[in-house]
C-alpha cells in the first residue's frame, strides 16, 4: 500500500508529519491493505494566515482494486485531529464497502428449526 501525502503552502510537510500521518494510515487500514493499491492524503489550512479559529482539513483518497476510490474528508482545529478522523471516516467506509464484497446470500442461519 504505497502512501503519497501532499500540503498546501500553509502547512510545514516535513519528515515527521510525514510519519506521523503514515502511522495512523497503517493503524487504521493495514487490514484492508490487500484491496488498497494507494492512499493519497491532501492536509491544508482552510484559513491560511487569517484570524480567527484555526481551520486544518484533512482529504483522504483510497484508490481499491477494481473499485471506484473512496474518499473521506474531515476539518478539525488541528491537524492531527483533521488526519486522525479522516482515517477513521475512511475505515469506517472501507468497513461498509468491502464488508458487502465478502457478504454471501444464502450463507448459514442462525435460526433453529423444530426438528
Amino acid at each position: 500500500m504505497q502512501i503519497q501525502i501532499n500540503t498546501d503552502e500553509n502547512i510545514d510537510g516535513g519528515d515527521d508529519l510525514t510519519a506521523r500521518v503514515s502511522s495512523e494510515i497503517h493503524t487504521r487500514l493495514d487490514r484492508y491493505s490487500q484491496h488498497i493499491t494507494r492512499i493519497e492524503v491532501h492536509l491544508s489550512d482552510e484559513d491560511g494566515n487569517k484570524s480567527g479559529a484555526p481551520a486544518k482539513r484533512c482529504l483522504i483518497e483510497a484508490r481499491l482494486e477494481g473499485r471506484q476510490p473512496e474518499a473521506v474528508s474531515e476539518q478539525a482545529a488541528t491537524l492531527e485531529s483533521a488526519y486522525s478522523g479522516a482515517a477513521k471516516k475512511l475505515q469506517r467506509a472501507l468497513e461498509t464497502t468491502l464488508g458487502k464484497r465478502n457478504h454471501v446470500k444464502g450463507g448459514e442461519t442462525i435460526r433453529i428449526g423444530d426438528q
